[in-house]
This record gives C-alpha cells, sequence and structure tokens, in this order.
C-alpha cells in the first residue's frame, strides 16, 4: 500500500515557474514507477509524465516536453515535477500517481496505476 500526498500548487503568471512535490508513505517507494497526470475543467485526466523506479527514465507528453521535468529522491520518498515556462492551459489540478513496475517498462494510461494522490490545483494566469 501507497499512499501519496501533493503540494507545491497554486497561482502563478503566464511563463513562471512551480515545482509539485509528491510524498509518498512506506518503505517500498523505490520499487514503483511513478507518473503525473492532469485535468482540467470538463477535460479527462491526462498523461504528463513518467519516471521509472530508478531515475533511468523519463518520459513526458509532447504538450510539456522541454518545459517540465520529473525527478525523485527514493531516500526521502519523493517526486517532484519541475514546471517552467508555464502556460494557460497548464491551468488543471495535477496528480501523481504510483505503479509497480519493472525496470525498462512505461505506463502512460491512467487505468493502470495503482495509486493516486487527491492532487493539486495549479493557475495559470495570462
Amino acid at each position: 500500500q501507497v499512499q501519496l500526498v501533493e503540494s507545491g500548487g497554486g497561482l502563478v503568471q503566464a511563463g513562471g515557474s512551480l515545482r509539485l512535490s509528491c510524498a509518498a508513505s512506506g518503505r517500498t517507494f523505490s520499487s514503483y514507477a511513478m507518473g503525473w497526470f492532469r485535468q482540467a475543467p470538463g477535460k479527462e485526466r491526462e498523461f504528463v509524465g513518467f519516471i521509472s523506479r530508478n531515475s533511468v527514465s523519463t518520459y513526458y507528453s509532447d504538450s510539456v516536453k522541454g518545459r517540465f521535468t520529473i525527478s525523485r529522491d527514493n531516500a526521502k520518498n519523493t517526486v517532484y515535477l519541475q514546471m517552467n515556462s508555464l502556460k494557460p492551459e497548464d491551468t488543471a489540478v495535477y496528480y501523481c500517481a504510483a505503479k509497480f513496475l519493472p525496470i525498462g517498462s512505461y505506463a502512460s494510461d491512467t487505468a493502470l496505476y495503482d495509486y493516486w494522490g487527491q492532487g493539486t490545483q495549479v493557475t495559470v494566469s495570462s
């Protein structure tokens, strides 16, 4: 069982930056690959990025590639999402999610993830 708590959301102007954190409970955090997702009002939850359990592999959606960076600190049971050059269309509730995956595997489908945080709101003003 893994419990996830996101933090770091807020209101930022276009072009600004935010760093989201996702703190995980449990002693097996390093066994889980982590994903970031977001959901804007009236839209489906969408994939933002992925990081493997050993940080070797990262993947991003085309809409955030080059602007967002995922990292993790297994010693602190935390995964991060650094968001730069934010745009109004990045406004959404951001969620982290955990999935038990072997190294070398990748998942971007929301249905595949086992554990989810409660989400943190990010609002980008124009």
